[in-house]
């Protein structure tokens, strides 16, 4: 109901109420609501269609209401009825479905024929039954939607298209998606349904609303996705963000989703809702924010002037040169030789949790000194034989490197942030490690940040456009160097400026020492957070606010916007000067 009030039956109660009072305007309108042709291309068992056709029903019977006066009650109403299951086509690819379908719409049809009865006193089953939706089965990949109905003749397109991850794709659904976006690799399977709509739009005022998973509005899905439809025209009119739906059964499935309404037209008023809060906007990028068409594309190198991030080692080791915590002590018993070899190591589950963690960190090792330590030899030998098993060959050439994890990256000191975080905490936890600690997977570390590169990223600011451009997790955020480091803009700052925010980052820093005994779970969780921690991240924020211009009061959807505006302008295309231009413009610069 939410994507189709806002598709369509908003504007259609507002018509009817505009022109209820004017005989001829009401005949009209009547007609209009029953030339209306719907098709839901992934219809399942009909609800999207059942549910169009009640309401279109229920909107008849108030068109009937101001048609019939009181004397009128006992006439043959079914004479005057417009609306039927004609008006309504769907595809489906599994054959009792469609059935289900079929009869659903025959159901509707009777269920509304009875409220019209007990409205107007006369019930007329529409027997035999000469009319029905169209409902074919086949795959709406494979064929041709104007089969079904031509595009010059359809109004619009709903649906509830597959939810399929792009790593869970089976064969048939990738031999799907190549046939309609032949660059489809990183591509959920909803994407294609958003294709053939746009094919099936293009140039039509037909307009489409979807409920789909949230993962087509975050991360790199967002420019595979929407550059080349919005570069044909398509524009977003609606949308709800991201929000929690499951079913009623055994199990209760839960995904996250998103409803977002587009076309070839635009729309005189266009709304983004964040669970029950309507905003009106001037437009919607497809991060579902009111900002320009920004398209945040993976990135090797940062945008702006910062640090590289990485990614921690890959330890490849199958758990052979890893120690568990309960199990450090017995094994440096066993083999004392071994204790200057093992470090402690650091994955998201370790940083996030403050577990003890332990690995073999044997670069430099010479091999009579290996050769004086049994335990670690144990280990190096069973790491080798899991390598050669392996049905990987990079893990198998790594065989010829037993002692080592594929990297050795061991920094100095270095700036540590989760890959994944919990969508409940307003800051992503990041901290600082010495060359003591070995980072592995799960976590991006920066190695040369500063304090004032980690005021920056600690920041509401940072995490604003984190939320706003990076993948998820189910709704957990997952942080990227490609998609969200690399891109994010930073501005320009001064020493004096550099300096302040530096000693702003070291006073949350300092104030994390006073909860030793917590982790980063514990610091970070909105419902344990203490006071002194959230004041030193708010004064930090106030600062970084004042840097990037932004008020203090400055909602986190319009920071996002302000944001994508110096995203656009740091990518945009330099503007050709022609030479005698560009010759008087530094003549007039000298002068100055």
């Amino acid at each position: 109901m939410k994507l189709l009030n806002l598709l369509f039956l908003d504007d259609l109660w507002k018509e009817f109420n505009r022109v209820k009072a004017t005989p001829a305007a009401l005949d009209k309108f009547h007609d209009k609501i029953a030339s209306l042709k719907f098709l839901d291309p992934a219809c399942g068992c009909g609800n999207f269609l059942m549910l169009t056709y009640r309401e279109l029903r229920l909107l008849e019977l108030e068109v009937l209401k101001m048609k019939v006066s009181t004397t009128q009650k006992r006439l043959d109403i079914s004479l005057l009825l417009k609306v039927n299951v004609e008006q309504f086509y769907g595809i489906e690819i599994e054959d009792f479905p469609c059935q289900v379908a079929m009869v659903g719409m025959w159901l509707v049809d009777h269920q509304m024929n009875l409220r019209i009865a007990e409205e107007f006193g006369q019930y007329h089953p529409r027997l035999p039954l000469t009319q029905s939706a169209t409902i074919v089965h086949a795959n709406a990949l494979r064929i041709d939607w104007e089969d079904i109905i031509p595009k010059n003749k359809l109004s619009y397109i709903v649906s509830n298209p597959p939810y399929v991850g792009y790593k869970y794709r089976v064969a048939r659904q990738k031999e799907d998606m190549r046939l309609i976006l032949p660059d489809s690799q990183n591509l959920d399977y909803v994407a294609a349904w958003y294709k053939k709509a746009a094919d099936m739009m293009s140039g039509t005022s037909i307009q489409t609303g979807f409920v789909s998973t949230n993962s087509i509005t975050q991360g790199e899905q967002v420019a595979l996705l929407w550059k080349p439809l919005m570069e044909r025209g398509i524009m977003i009119n609606f949308a709800y963000r991201t929000f929690r739906w499951w079913n009623e059964a055994k199990g209760k499935a839960q995904v996250h989703c998103v409803i977002i309404g587009f076309s070839f037209v635009d729309t005189a008023h266009k709304y983004i809702f964040d669970g029950e809060t309507k905003t009106s906007v001037t437009s919607i990028n497809p991060y579902l924010v009111d900002a320009p068409n920004v398209f945040i594309e993976r990135r090797t190198k940062p945008l702006c002037e910062s640090p590289n991030m990485v990614a921690g080692n890959k330890p490849v080791d199958y758990n052979h040169l890893k120690i568990e915590s309960e199990d450090y002590k017995d094994f440096i018993n066993k083999d004392p030789l071994s204790k200057k070899y093992i470090k402690r190591m650091i994955g998201a589950e370790e940083f996030i949790n403050n577990h003890k963690r332990y690995c073999l960190w044997l670069v430099g090792v010479v091999p009579e000194e290996l050769r004086k330590m049994p335990e670690v030899m144990k280990r190096v030998n069973s790491c080798r034989d899991a390598r050669l098993k392996s049905i990987d060959a990079g893990a198998k050439k790594l065989a010829e490197t037993p002692t080592l994890f594929r990297e050795t990256m061991n920094p100095e000191k270095y700036l540590v942030i989760p890959a994944v975080s919990s969508e409940r905490r307003k800051y992503i936890p990041m901290d600082y490690f010495s060359k003591d600690t070995i980072p592995v997977m799960g976590i991006l570390i920066i190695p040369d940040a500063t304090f004032y590169h980690f005021g920056i990223l600690t920041s509401s600011v940072h995490n604003a456009w984190t939320r706003a451009v990076c993948g998820r997790l189910e709704m957990r955020y997952r942080y990227s160097k490609d998609i969200v480091y690399n891109n994010f803009p930073w501005a320009e700052a001064t020493d004096a400026q550099k300096s302040t925010i530096a000693t702003l980052a070291q006073a949350v820093l300092d104030t994390r020492a006073q909860f030793s005994n917590s982790s980063l779970a514990d610091l970070y969780d909105p419902l344990t957070m203490p006071k002194e921690l959230l004041k030193a991240h708010q004064n930090l924020d106030r600062v970084v606010m004042k840097l990037y211009k932004f008020k203090n009061d400055m909602s986190e959807s319009a920071v996002v916007a302000a944001l994508m505006g110096m995203y656009q302008k740091l990518t945009a295309p330099p503007t050709f000067i022609p030479e005698e231009e560009a010759k008087k413009a530094r003549k007039e610069h000298r002068k100055k």
